[in-house]
């Protein structure tokens, strides 16, 4: 079993998926913790997104190994925790800081969590979340 951003890498580098749009935005990865840290896929999703024309990829300095938890994994999206302290916040202004226009993850836990912040942070016109398959499915 492959995750979905190894098999669109895969896809792409094989010919098989053919990109026909640039994407002219900047955009940020977010590392999920089970996709990165625990089974240590870091390459493919980025491989993924350079080969989009017009993307720019900007990392935030919290990434791969080093990647922030979206807050969601271990039970903390039940805890109540300061808006502060809100990983999925603070990993939103890490976004913004890098001058990302979308975050873009591999997780539908993580863009839960995202979205949920983005909504309480009043960032809809600040940024966008959007699955690495969501941006793919907009210019092929």
């Amino acid at each position: 079993m492959i995750h979905i951003s190894q098999y669109l890498f895969e896809l792409i580098n094989g010919g098989r998926l053919q990109i026909s749009k640039e994407y002219e935005k900047k955009v940020t990865y977010h590392d999920p913790c089970y996709l990165g840290r625990h089974n240590g896929i870091y390459d493919e999703p980025r491989g993924v997104l350079k080969k989009i024309p017009g993307l720019i990829l900007n990392e935030m300095e919290e990434s791969r190994e080093d990647s922030m938890c979206c807050g969601m994994g271990g039970g903390r999206i039940w805890m109540e925790t300061q808006k502060s302290d809100r990983f999925a916040n603070l990993r939103l202004d890490q976004a913004i800081g890098v001058g990302a226009e979308v975050m873009v993850t591999s997780c539908p836990y993580c863009i839960t969590n995202f979205e949920d912040s983005r909504l309480v942070l009043n960032y809809d016109d600040v940024i966008q979340v959007k699955d690495i398959t969501e941006i793919l499915q907009e210019i092929i």
